[in-house]
C-alpha cells in the first residue's frame, strides 16, 4: 500500500503548523516544523517512487531521489537539515535557550524553503501516482 499521500497531507500540516507558530513568536518551533515538513515531503516522494528513505537530512533525502532535483532546493534543505536539533536543545547552543536564537528571519527562510520543497514534492508525487 502505497502511503505518500498520508505522509503528504502531515507535511502540509506541519507547513500550517510552522506558520501559526510563527504567528504565535514560536520561532524556533516554526523552523522545526518546517523542518519536519520537507523532510515528511520527501519521504512521501521516496514512498511514490517505491522505495523507503529512513533519516532526518533532507539534502541527503533528495540527493538519494532516483530522479533529478533542483540544486537550488538541496542548498535550501541544507539550511532546513539545521533547524532539526538546535531549536529544540539547550545544549546545541552555547548559552540561551534554543527560543532566544531563532526570530522571524529564521523562520521566514525555513517556512519559503519548506515550501519549495513541499511543493516539488507535491508535483513529483502527483506525476508518479495521479499521471499528471
Amino acid at each position: 500500500m502505497n502511503r505518500s499521500q498520508d505522509w503528504l497531507a502531515q507535511a502540509r500540516r506541519d507547513l500550517d503548523q510552522a506558520r501559526d507558530s510563527q504567528a504565535a513568536g514560536r520561532h524556533e518551533w516554526a523552523c522545526f516544523a518546517a523542518q519536519q515538513a520537507a523532510e515528511k515531503a520527501v519521504k512521501a516522494l521516496h514512498l511514490a517512487l517505491g522505495q523507503e528513505a529512513w533519516g532526518h537530512v533532507i539534502a541527503q533525502l533528495l540527493t538519494e531521489l532516483p530522479l533529478p532535483v533542483p540544486a537550488e532546493l538541496v542548498e535550501q534543505a541544507r539550511v532546513l537539515d539545521n533547524f532539526y536539533i538546535p531549536t529544540r536543545y539547550a545544549n546545541s547552543h552555547p548559552a540561551g535557550a534554543p527560543f532566544e536564537h531563532y526570530g522571524r528571519i529564521q523562520s521566514d527562510l525555513a517556512i519559503a524553503y519548506a515550501g519549495a520543497i513541499l511543493d516539488f514534492a507535491d508535483t513529483e508525487v502527483a506525476r508518479r501516482t495521479h499521471g499528471g
